[in-house]
Formats: C-alpha cells, sequence, structure tokens
C-alpha cells in the first residue's frame, strides 16, 4: 500500500468524531499541486487555512498576501506590497496580517480588500499570531522584541517587551505563548504581560527552528536545525512532565547522524497525539507522540518543506514545498502547495489499518 492511501486509511481509524465529507474536488485532487494561476514569485513563507473554512493563506518573498480556496479551486485574493512577506495568521474567516521584511504588521480586510498598516518593528518583523483569547496580534522581529497589538484601536500597541535575543518561532496555546529561542523554549502567559518568561529546558542541544503546541494536551513540539524532535507534555494533577527527543532520519551507513533541519510541525487536530514533520530535504513524516512511533511518510517533494497546515476538521493537510534560505546548495525550484486529503467513505477502517505495514519505531 503506498503512502497515500495508508494516511487516508490511519485518518479514518484515528477519527474520534464524525465531519462533513469532504467535497468532490477535494477528494479527487490527494498529493495534487494547486494551481495558482501565476507563479508565486519567490520562496513562501507560510501557508494556514482558515479557522473554519478551506481557504489557505499564503505569505511569500514576492511580497504577495494570498487567499486560495483550496475547495473551489480559485485564487479569491491577491495583495502585493512593498516588502518581503515573512510571516501570516488569520483573525476570523476575513482579516488577515503579515509580518514584513521592512518591519511593518500589515491588516488585509479579505473581504472589502482594505489593506491598512497596524504598525511596526525597527527592523525585520519575523514572526506574527493572532489570540482569540486575548485579541491580540503578536508579532517578533530583529530588532529583539515581542510586540503585542490590538487591532480593535487606532493607536494599536497595547505592550512591547525587550528580549535581548532573537525570536526563531512561536505558537500558543490558549493564554500560553511559546516561544523558540536559541536552543531553549519559553512560555509566556498571556494574562501577564509584564510578567517574565518561563524557561523549559530542551535537550534537542542544538538551534530550534520550530515550535508548535500541541492540540489535546498542554505542551508542545520543537523541531531543531540537526533534524532533533523534542516533546514536552506538561504536568497535570494526576501527570507529571514529559519529555522526549528522537530523531527524524536515522543514522547512515557510516554511523554518522543525518543532518537537515525540521522547518516545520503541525499537530492533526483530530488524531490526539499525532504530527507531522517537515524538514528541508523534502520529507513529510507522520509521528504518534503517545506510542512514540512513525506512522508514515509521504514520497520525496522537489523542494524543501517551508511550512505546514492542517484545516479545521483535520482531514485535509497542505504542504508549501519552497526553498528556504537556509543553505547554499538548495535547490531552487519553483514553489509550490501540495494538498492531500482523507475520504472517509472510500477508505476502509480500523481493521484495514491494522493489516497495513506496521509503523516503525522512532529512531533516537
Amino acid at each position: 500500500m503506498d503512502s497515500n492511501n495508508y494516511f487516508l486509511l490511519l485518518m479514518n481509524s484515528y477519527s474520534p468524531v464524525s465531519s462533513l465529507p469532504l467535497s468532490h474536488s477535494l477528494i479527487h485532487m490527494n498529493g495534487a499541486c494547486l494551481e495558482l494561476g501565476n507563479h508565486i514569485g519567490d520562496a513562501i513563507s507560510r501557508i494556514h487555512f482558515a479557522p473554519q473554512s478551506n481557504n489557505l493563506l499564503i505569505s511569500s518573498w514576492d511580497t504577495c498576501l494570498r487567499l486560495y480556496d483550496v475547495e473551489g479551486l480559485q485564487l479569491r485574493y491577491e495583495a502585493p506590497s512593498d516588502a518581503a512577506l515573512l510571516d501570516c495568521c488569520f483573525q476570523g474567516e476575513s482579516v488577515a496580517f503579515s509580518a514584513g521584511s521592512d518591519g511593518i504588521i500589515r491588516k488585509y480586510n479579505l473581504h472589502s480588500e482594505i489593506l491598512d498598516t497596524v504598525g511596526n518593528h525597527d527592523d525585520i518583523a519575523t514572526c506574527i499570531k493572532y489570540s482569540d483569547q486575548s485579541s491580540l496580534v503578536i508579532t517578533t522581529g530583529l530588532d529583539k522584541r515581542i510586540m503585542f497589538w490590538d487591532p480593535r484601536i487606532e493607536r494599536a500597541l497595547a505592550h512591547s517587551k525587550s528580549l535581548n535575543t532573537e525570536v526563531e518561532s512561536m505558537s500558543f496555546s490558549g493564554f500560553e505563548l511559546m516561544l523558540a529561542i536559541g536552543t531553549s523554549a519559553y512560555v509566556y502567559d498571556l494574562r501577564n504581560l509584564d510578567g517574565p518568561l518561563q524557561s523549559r529546558n530542551s535537550k534537542v542541544g542544538s538551534r530550534i527552528r520550530c515550535i508548535t503546541s500541541a492540540s489535546s494536551v498542554r505542551g508542545y513540539a520543537i523541531g531543531s536545525i540537526d533534524g532533533r524532535v523534542g516533546v514536552e507534555v506538561f504536568a497535570t494533577s494526576t501527570s507529571t512532565d514529559t519529555e522526549y527527543t528522537f530523531r527524524c532520519h536515522p543514522r547512515a551507513k557510516n554511523g554518522n547522524n543525518h543532518v537537515v533541519s525540521v522547518n516545520d510541525i503541525m499537530f492533526n487536530p483530530r488524531l490526539p497525539g499525532s504530527f507531522v514533520t517537515g524538514d528541508n530535504e523534502g520529507y513529510v513524516v507522520m509521528w504518534d507522540s503517545q506510542s512514540r512511533k512513525k506512522l508514515f511518510e509521504l514520497p520525496k517533494f522537489p523542494n524543501s518543506v517551508a511550512s505546514l497546515s492542517y484545516n479545521h476538521n483535520g482531514d485535509v493537510l497542505a504542504i508549501a514545498a519552497s526553498y528556504t534560505y537556509q543553505e547554499a546548495n538548495e535547490l531552487e525550484e519553483l514553489p509550490q502547495i501540495f494538498i492531500y486529503t482523507m475520504d472517509e467513505d472510500q477508505f476502509g477502517s480500523a481493521s484495514a489499518v491494522s493489516s497495513c505495514r506496521k509503523p516503525s519505531c522512532i529512531s533516537r
């Protein structure tokens, strides 16, 4: 059984809740490349599915923010700017934000097509997230500051904090903001903006490239520049902290570790404890954090995997295959976005999955 069908069978067997059936167009584009009309002219920095639809937000170094209707197979919105866009995020279904290389934080009304400036960093803006709980836009930049913006008011800057270092990646769950800084992860309470960052000792041992909060428990996963993944689940009233690390690739025949950056990690909202990793060599792998096993690996993509995103149901995975400017010898094929889907009516049950090849154990 090939990886695509195994993905579909696996999703069907693990799904704890029912969902709306996939549209005819989505069912028939498993592994297909999106046709965006005009090619994306430079590296893709981020892709994000909307909170409640199959609209995909795309930011790129070619200065454009794009909104693509994956289900309707149509480019809905395209807005050029004056700088490369290094990150993007949604606020609901109709508003988006981007972080630019000129430091500017831009706000886009995707319906009226009005473009506004929220504020700016003193250097390149690198990361951006929107928190539904606090109604704040959170940004970081090479000016070594984390800024909190309230887009509902004219003087939008609500708080600013100096970090004295650069943030590589950030994520959040509820009121907990997770930051990747150097070789460590930090947790910041959005209910206390004047409070300290709480350091979480990371065992990956090298610079962290990405951090993503878990979807079903309090915790996160981090990916490093040398191919390690670390998973930490926070302690509860009935359990202690759980933390472990593993390498995404087994050792080579000469015994050396295969060193390649893990660029993005995404937890599936429907499969408790499962997540996918995308690396700089173009591989996407699905893991089970509870059993600590590798579930499957998709065929290698033509570029590095720059960004990953699940839709709100967890039954559609978007993969941005794009160079990332991390390595001198990196392939510079045209950026592409691939879509993988599953159809619960067409593909077997849990017993079918158990008859497939067994998942392989995580390589330490």
